[in-house]
């Protein structure tokens, strides 16, 4: 073979190489997940890849130049076109968010990023971008905003109408072209009213409100009469409610998503509806997007009938106040002489005749609280000071009373003898509104955490999107340094070791997210553990008064911190407590306390929960930590596993030993750190 047929062929091979390398590039191009597109300096679309067209349905001859701008929404495109032309004028990386149109002509919206390419001498001679759809993002960002905003005002205590309504306009703002509305559920009279309505029809409202629950009178009235959903898609199409059709018709409606408003009880409290002008079903997304903000509604109305049963208990307590209806007694330790009110006796219904003594007041009392009254009264009788607490009368007929008694010490005579005067209050009513609130806080607290989750989209499509751009305008700069004649390999070369590098970069971000469900340590920081217990406490306070516990801690002073994640440590110590409270629950012969303390202990800072309640098998004292092995007749057993594991992975250990009385202790340890708190 000659030689001008070897350099022929080595050619040849060259050029189907190179042809092979761009073929790869291209495929890559096409099937990564964006939108990508390229541009001459001065803005002219030359080149979009496969996905682009496949979402548009438009073809590069179809949006090439500026003919793009027909797949952009109407509002938006002024402008991503101003943004175009600034970058082009600027000659600077840039980005920006518009809405484009889907082949099936809905709209999304998607971040637009574009980066200048130049040469060695400085010139521009091209631009490079992608277009990557952030309406998922978009749609938990407003959700997110919304909830919080809504949230808020539950919070300032604005009235349930205003929030409601702000409601409505959330959904509407969330689910395009509807109308929202709630409607509250009279219980006495058993008719449907609408307490918001912003945007429907007044002849439609007007025509609703009053009726009653059955399941004849549309879809309103079944959802409530049922308690269950009820979707039509298409009013013109409904031949069950031949009434609803033509009221529906009449205000251009024609689809209507009617949700019961569900109490804590599953009672129902009202209709949450969702209407639209045209005929539609709603999507999985729609569907779980009306139940979040229908529990939200919940929470709101529920939330707005406690403080009013709260308003009208404090308007009642004012009145007995006034009227002297709060009880006074006096009580003289030394002796044991206890004097009571003409209230005080109607309080705890007994014969004014009888004489009062502790024992008679503590044959009223609740069987389970027994032990709470006495430790008080010892506490009180030994220390001398203001005391104040909380119990409950059992009286003959069965029914229960909650009392507030609040106490001040006085010193009498030569003999300094210690006596008190205080003052007993019926506070049933107070209590059992005080607890509703209790449960609409923390359904509230449930729904505020659950919207953060809209956070995480945001934060892995910013850290992702980055080295992804890199790679994209990596393997284009590839794409145009093969083409060229003869190829420059070595540039080549080098753009490829850069999209390697940035897909290492995306790599991490995946392998850190990763590791945030299996079993890979925490990213971790100092911090003081003894405030970190403080917040659990104050948390629990609730808890602590509902199992009719004390609780007495004992937190070392100037301890160093701990390095670790602060609310798995909190999640472990909140199911120490909560556990303990429960193995007290059934204790009626002694007083319940828990005692929380901490101390330091060489590199080790020690924590310690010790109950007064059932106590521990000795034979129990490890297998507790086995997952799905539990003490409790209705537990699940993974509480103490996933603490121990918590602990463990922080470094430290958790165990348990029975108390020499009764109860139980469980300790935990954490390595300290040298920072001091």
């Amino acid at each position: 073979m000659s030689g001008h047929q070897e350099a022929q062929r080595a050619l040849r091979s060259s050029f189907e190489e190179t042809q092979a390398l761009r073929d790869q590039l291209r495929l890559a191009i096409d099937t990564i997940p964006g939108m990508v597109w390229t541009a001459l300096p001065d803005g002219h679309i030359d080149f979009l890849n496969q996905r682009w067209q496949d979402y548009t349905g438009l073809s590069l001859e179809e949006a090439s130049g500026w003919r793009w701008q027909a797949a952009v929404h109407p509002t938006d495109l002024p402008g991503l076109v101003s943004y175009w032309r600034s970058a082009l004028v600027d000659g600077k990386p840039d980005e920006t968010e518009a809405r484009l149109r889907r082949f099936d002509g809905e709209y999304r919206w998607f971040l637009h990023r574009c980066v200048p390419l130049y040469d060695e001498l400085g010139t521009l001679v091209k631009w490079y971008g992608q277009t990557t759809d952030i309406d998922d993002r978009k749609r938990a960002e407003t959700l997110l905003a919304g909830e919080k905003r809504i949230l808020e005002m539950i919070a300032r205590g604005n009235q349930s109408v205003v929030i409601l309504e702000a409601l409505c306009h959330l959904v509407e703002e969330m689910i395009s072209g509807s109308f929202c509305s709630i409607l509250t559920l009279d219980e006495a009279s058993q008719r449907l009213w609408h307490v918001a309505a912003p945007s429907l029809p007044k002849s439609y409202t007007q025509a609703v409100d009053g009726q009653s629950v059955h399941p004849a009178l549309g879809p309103c009235g079944n959802a409530a009469y049922r308690g269950e959903q009820v979707i039509i898609s298409d009013a013109s199409a409904q031949t069950s409610w031949p009434e609803y059709r033509e009221l529906a018709l009449a205000n251009r409606l024609r689809a209507c998503w009617s949700t019961p408003i569900l109490s804590q009880e599953r009672k129902v409290l009202g209709v949450f509806t969702v209407q639209c002008s045209a005929p539609a079903s709603p999507s999985p997304y729609q569907l779980n997007l009306i139940e979040q903000l229908r529990d939200i509604a919940s929470i709101a109305m529920e939330r707005g009938q406690a403080e009013e049963a709260l308003r009208r208990s404090e308007a009642y307590l004012s009145e007995a106040q006034r009227l002297s209806h709060t009880g006074s007694f006096y009580w003289s330790v030394a002796s044991g002489q206890l004097t009571w009110s003409q209230e005080t006796y109607r309080i705890y219904e007994i014969d004014p005749a009888i004489k009062p003594s502790l024992e008679i007041a503590r044959q009223r009392i609740h069987p389970d609280d027994i032990a709470l009254f006495q430790l008080g009264a010892e506490r009180a009788s030994t220390e001398g000071k203001d005391f104040a607490f909380e119990h409950r009368l059992q009286m003959p007929d069965g029914s229960i009373k909650y009392l507030q008694i609040v106490a001040h010490p006085v010193r009498i005579g030569p003999d300094n003898l210690l006596e008190f005067i205080g003052a007993v209050r019926d506070v049933t009513e107070q209590k059992l509104s005080e607890d509703a609130l209790h449960q609409a806080r923390a359904e509230l607290a449930h729904v505020a955490r659950v919207t953060t989750l809209g956070q995480l989209t945001a934060s892995i499509a910013h850290e992702v999107n980055q080295p992804l751009a890199g790679i994209m305008t990596n393997a284009n700069a590839c794409l145009r340094l093969l083409a060229q004649s003869p190829p420059n390999i070595a540039a080549a070369n080098e753009t490829a070791r850069r999209s390697i590098r940035d897909a290492t970069r995306a790599a991490d971000v995946i392998a850190r997210l990763r590791a945030l469900f299996q079993k890979q340590k925490a990213v971790r920081e100092p911090f003081d553990l003894n405030e970190a217990i403080k917040e659990v406490i104050a948390l629990t306070r609730r808890e602590f008064q509902r199992g009719r516990a004390t609780l007495r801690t004992e937190l070392a002073t100037r301890i160093p911190f701990v390095d670790g994640d602060r609310v798995q440590i909190q999640q472990v110590l909140l199911n120490l407590i909560l556990n303990a409270l429960d193995a007290m629950s059934g204790v009626e012969d002694r007083a319940r306390e828990l005692v929380i303390a901490t101390a330091l202990q060489e590199d080790e800072i020690c924590v310690t929960v010790q109950d007064s309640g059932i106590g521990l098998e000795p034979q129990d004292q490890e297998r507790i930590f086995d997952a799905f092995y539990s003490t409790k007749s209705g537990g699940m057993g993974m509480g103490l596993s996933i603490s121990r594991f918590i602990v463990e992975s922080h470094r430290g250990r958790l165990w348990a030993v029975p108390n020499v009385g009764p109860g139980a202790t469980f300790h935990f340890s954490l390595p300290r750190t040298e920072e001091c708190g």
